[in-house]
């Protein structure tokens, strides 16, 4: 048996960050992942891929360059081999990306299943045999899979989950998303851009919820623009094959056929065989772990990370989590803005936002304006072809504090930083309205959207003397 300070099960940002961060305190740390590769399913079939195959399919498609040269710039066909060439290469040099960082730091890397024996035990059964690890602290990094709905089958040619695109012989000429989250919303349209007949279907009467109405408003024109069809507010009752076909019946009567489904409907956590009632640990309904603040389970020396642990379920905060889990097991201080986390949705086009927004505000009670500048309006919006995109600062009325930022349209997961940096920092409006930005350049939007909201705030006269500078007081 081999004593460490830290066993890490999962090798994704969350199990990777919690993993480096012991090392550079000085302790013993072990990784264990069970895929042939690391990086988990951000790097292996979630965030890196999906991103990437955005990028193929925005360059391969002439996408880009219609805005600015019409119809006639469209490739005659595009290749799955042509799509999925960029996803391989920049998977690969991920890999040895996180390799290199976990041999640099002394993690030791180790192969195969990892499943609790007790609260400081884990036993490792891979290729080389079985290997038992004592643990003074253990970090569960597992991740997720996807989840199927009751009544679908998937036998990942016809009907497939989001895992499956990388394995895809062939693209469809038509195309039926279950589920209109994230995921499914940055397929449907991803696919869309190839001249994919598109639908997207979901039990919600809404698109995403947590989005501002003005923002999914727009997003919804544009994703209508590409060509996808929106069925709000459907339940799929069963799907069954006819021929080269699926045919999808909705619980509401209707029926459609589609060549494909890719079933998108969320993700569960990966720990059925994890085996979490040796160390005294039990996921809910969805394989997912409690924590608390810290990331601790009800265990104490057992924390979960990443995913497996729900919302937000994003590669950037599951690396802040690990950080934080690691930093709070060996007792190094530390501090994190939750509040100020950015958010971005890799659709086409791209969603982007950092704290509140309108409806979370009204319903709060604060008052507010708003400042919009539009793609249309700044000269690098002209120049990349994009009309469409905005940008939209959310400002408390008296005390003139940036409480939101909202971006749409190229490049909006960039953007959105500096509003992050400015709200980190207690910026107000007079900020944008003060600085000046680099032209032709969409942070310029920060200026336009500041003056906007300037002369709404104008017209209502100076701030009242003695504002609170808390927003919401």
């Amino acid at each position: 048996m081999t004593t460490f300070d830290l066993v890490v099960i999962g090798s994704g940002p969350a199990g990777q960050r919690a993993a480096v961060q012991a090392a550079k305190l000085g302790k013993r740390v072990a990784m264990i992942e069970r895929r042939q590769d690391v990086g988990g399913v951000c790097i292996n079939t979630g965030t890196i891929p999906s991103k990437t195959l955005r990028e193929a399919v925005l360059d391969l498609s002439g996408l880009r360059q219609r805005a600015l040269y019409g119809e006639e710039f469209r490739p005659v066909q595009v290749s799955v081999e042509a799509l999925l060439r960029r996803t391989d290469i920049v998977m690969r040099r991920e890999r040895e990306v996180v390799r290199a960082q976990l041999g640099r730091n002394g993690v030791e890397l180790l192969d195969g299943d990892g499943f609790l024996e007790g609260p400081t035990r884990v036993r490792v059964t891979g290729t080389e045999g079985t290997r038992v690890l004592e643990a003074r602290f253990i970090a569960i990094a597992v991740g997720t899979i996807p989840g199927i709905p009751p009544g679908i089958q998937v036998d990942h040619e016809g009907v497939l989950t989001s895992d499956d695109i990388l394995s895809l012989r062939q693209l469809p000429r038509t195309l039926a998303v279950v589920g209109a989250g994230v995921i499914g919303l940055e397929y449907a349209t991803i696919f869309a851009a190839l001249g994919i007949q598109v639908t997207l279907l979901d039990m919600r009467e809404t698109l995403l919820e947590m989005v501002d109405r003005e923002i999914v408003e727009a997003l919804t024109n544009q994703a209508r623009d590409l060509g996808v069809t929106l069925r709000l507010g459907e339940m799929v009752a069963g799907i069954e094959r006819s021929g080269d076909q699926q045919i999808v019946a909705l619980k509401s009567g209707k029926r459609f056929a589609s060549q494909m489904v890719m079933v998108s409907a969320g993700r569960l956590g990966a720990t059925d065989e994890l085996g979490l009632k040796h160390a005294g640990l039990a996921a809910d309904a969805r394989g997912r772990l409690a924590v608390n603040q810290n990331y601790q389970t009800t265990v104490p020396n057992i924390y979960a990370i990443g995913d497996v642990i729900g919302f937000p379920a994003l590669a950037s905060t599951s690396m802040e989590q690990g950080r934080m889990a690691a930093c709070h097991m060996f007792g190094v201080p530390t501090h994190s803005v939750p509040e100020l986390f950015p958010y971005g949705i890799y659709a086409i086009p791209e969603v982007a936002w950092v704290g509140a927004s309108e409806h979370e505000l009204t319903r709060q009670s604060v008052p507010y304006e708003t400042g919009v500048a539009r793609y249309k309006e700044i000269a690098r919006g002209q120049i990349l072809g994009d009309d469409h995109g905005m940008l939209k600062l959310i400002v408390h009325l008296q005390t003139r504090r940036i409480l939101g930022v909202w971006c749409l349209g190229t490049q909006a997961t960039e953007l959105v930083h500096i509003g992050q940096a400015v709200m980190a920092l207690g910026g107000t409006l007079e900020y944008f309205i003060d600085s000046v930005f680099n032209y032709p350049t969409l942070a310029e939007c920060y200026k336009v959207a500041a003056l906007d909201g300037y002369n709404k705030l104008r017209i209502l006269g100076p701030s009242p003397a003695g504002a609170s500078a808390t927003p919401g007081t």
